[in-house]
Order: C-alpha cells, then structure tokens, then sequence
C-alpha cells in the first residue's frame, strides 16, 4: 500500500515509517525539519531510512541536503520517499496529496511540548490546528482509506479519576497544546461525519526509547547526569506517568491501521461511548497501563548509568498535571496490543543508544 507518514524525521514517525518499509509498503515521510530541538538529530533518523531510498534520495540525506524537497522526490524508485514541507502549506499540502494518492495517512507531525506551548501558543496554531485541517482536505479530497493521528495523554486535563478512559470528558485541558489536541479529534470527528473518512485517534502516553526527543525527561536527565549536573525534578518528585516505550507505540500504531473504523447506525450520543460515533470515528489510549512514579523512573536511570543523580526539586510547571494512567482494554479488545515493557529495560535500552549515538557524533 502506498502511505503517507508525517513527522517521518521526529522520534515515532521515522519507527512507523521503518516498520512499513519494512513490511514492503511505499512511503512518502514528510517533515519541515523544524529547529525545535537538533535538527541532527532529526537528519540521524531520516538517514536510517535511507536504505529504503533511493540512491539520489539517499545520497542527500546523507549530506542533510535540501535536495530532498518535495520537487526533487523521485517517485519512481525506492520504498521510501522523503518531502520537506510546512503542514500549513496549504495549497502544496494539496498537490502532493493530489499527486501521490496516498491510500492510508498515519499522521505524526505537531508542534509537540507542553511547557513550549505557554511560550510560541502561535506556533502551536499553525502546525496543529492549520496542519492538521491541510492532513484532514487532503484525505477528503483524495479518499484516503483511514486517517491514522496523534492526540495526546495530555487531552486529560484536570481529570483525577484514573485510569484515564477514552470515556472520560475531556473538556478542561491546561495546556494549549492539550487544546490543540482536543481539537484535532473534534475536528476529525467533524470530518468523519460529513465526508466518511475514517479517523482513528491515538492519545500517546509519555513515549520514550532510543532516538527519543531531547525535549523530554529522560533525555534531558541522562544528558545532565552524565555531565555531572543536577536534574530538574517537578512538584518535588511527587509526579507519576504512564511511561510507554516506543517499540510498544509502533506496534500500537501499525495494528491500529489495519483496523478501520466503520459507520455504526446504532451508536447514539446519549447511549454510546465518546470514544466512538455514528461516523466511522474512533479514539485509543496507548500506554503502558501501569504508572511509575518519577522518583522510581529515576531510580532506574540511576542503575543504568551507574550514578546517582543530584537532585533539584521545584515545584509544579504551569501547564503539567501530577498523574497519568491509561486505560487500555479497548486497544487490546481491538487489536490484541497490550503494551508491556518495563521501565526498567526501556531506560537500559535508552541509556546504550544515547552512550552510542554521541559517542559517535561527538
């Protein structure tokens, strides 16, 4: 099957992208290479993906040149195909969707972090509110099979009822980012009533693995512990989450594609789950399903780097919430998925890529 995968350069994107390579499918990844974090990084991921290109392509990723825009993509050779582009791009947005045909869409791209989304809110606007809507008239005008996208754990909001369950109101973020993701399912669900695409939400809980974003806790606390620094620990430890590791996401997110929603007459607003509609319209949580508390998650830093981290504990960043937990029956009723590596194996595996990764980059 031919798909598109956007954010194909970020820390999920290029995973899924390399699975469907992988299994034989053609790719199209697209990213705008953003300076949000090290754009090195981004082009050290895109360059996995090269032996799926092209030789040109590969060549240019190689390089990190911009010779790997969307004019110069050869569709015509390789599984995978890499496109420079701005999701709010509006009008190529609809000529690459018009030119390629995708049958299936996963989209990954956003403007990610909570804390960041308190400082650039317009940043926010363009790549999660406009981008999207691009994504979303792109399937409708080019029948898209099913709309695979990001939402976020974060939708959650002031809940305190836990597990979170796709059942649950989402109706009071504290982050725009979270707003933006509410908004990206209202926005989908509108999208599955009117024109029949069919949209499968996925709220993410706190990924982390090898190639993770620098942005994060883990990466930004192994960074420190090794240079001998102090971590930054909110609400003085007292925080847990729902830590899901990325290999269990790619597998979450490749079932889940396969699995395309469809119209259910007999669903109603007063009797039926929100998670679902009437429209071929569905929302998963994916997550581990067991929340580790901070301090334990450090804990098992300290072991796999073989240090003892120096602590400096603050309070509570605005925009943050003190617990997540995800309700995953639904994922699993569905797909046969249940997330299930452990933290302590998770950060093992973290902590050998990132000693490797800059190792060799520095």
């Amino acid at each position: 099957m031919k798909y598109l995968v956007t954010g194909a350069a970020g820390f999920i994107g290029h995973f899924v992208a390399t699975r469907l390579c992988e299994q034989g499918h053609e790719v199209v990844g697209l990213d705008n290479l953003n300076d949000y974090y090290d754009v090195n990084l981004k082009l050290s991921r895109l360059n996995k993906l090269q032996k799926f290109s092209s030789k040109q392509q590969s060549q240019s990723l190689v390089a990190g040149s911009d010779i790997v825009s969307q004019s110069q993509a050869n569709p015509q050779s390789g599984l995978f195909r890499f496109v420079k582009l701005d999701l709010e791009d509006r009008e190529s947005m609809a000529e690459l969707f018009a030119r390629e045909k995708f049958q299936r869409v996963i989209h990954l791209a956003a403007q990610a972090g909570v804390r960041y989304s308190i400082d650039n809110p317009m940043a926010y606007a363009d790549a999660n509110l406009i981008g999207h809507l691009a994504v979303l008239e792109g399937c409708r005008h080019n029948n898209v099979e099913h709309l695979v996208y990001a939402s976020s754990s974060s939708v959650y909001g002031l809940n305190k009822q836990t597990p979170f369950a796709t059942s649950d109101s989402v109706d009071h973020p504290v982050s725009l980012y979270a707003a933006t993701k509410k908004a990206n399912e209202l926005m989908a669900h509108s999208y599955s009533h009117l024109y029949g695409i069919a949209t499968t939400g996925l709220r993410f809980f706190t990924v982390y693995g090898p190639w993770g974003r620098p942005d994060m806790a883990l990466f930004k606390f192994t960074k420190a512990m090794l240079s001998g620094e102090p971590i930054d620990v909110y609400n003085y430890g007292d925080m847990s989450r729902d830590f899901t590791y990325i290999d269990d996401i790619v597998e979450g997110i490749i079932r889940v594609q396969e699995n395309i929603p469809a119209i259910n007459t007999d669903w109603s607003v007063e009797g039926g789950s929100a998670a679902t509609s009437s429209a071929p319209y569905r929302v998963f949580n994916i997550g581990n399903g067991s929340p580790v508390k901070l301090m334990d998650f450090i804990k098992a830093l300290e072991q796999s780097l073989g240090m003892e981290a120096k602590k400096n504990l603050l309070p509570m960043q605005p925009g943050d919430v003190q617990k997540t937990f995800a309700e995953v029956e639904d994922l699993y009723s569905v797909t046969g998925h249940r997330p299930q590596t452990s933290v302590t194996d998770g950060v093992a595996n973290f902590v050998r890529w990132y000693k490797e990764y800059y190792q060799h980059v520095n």
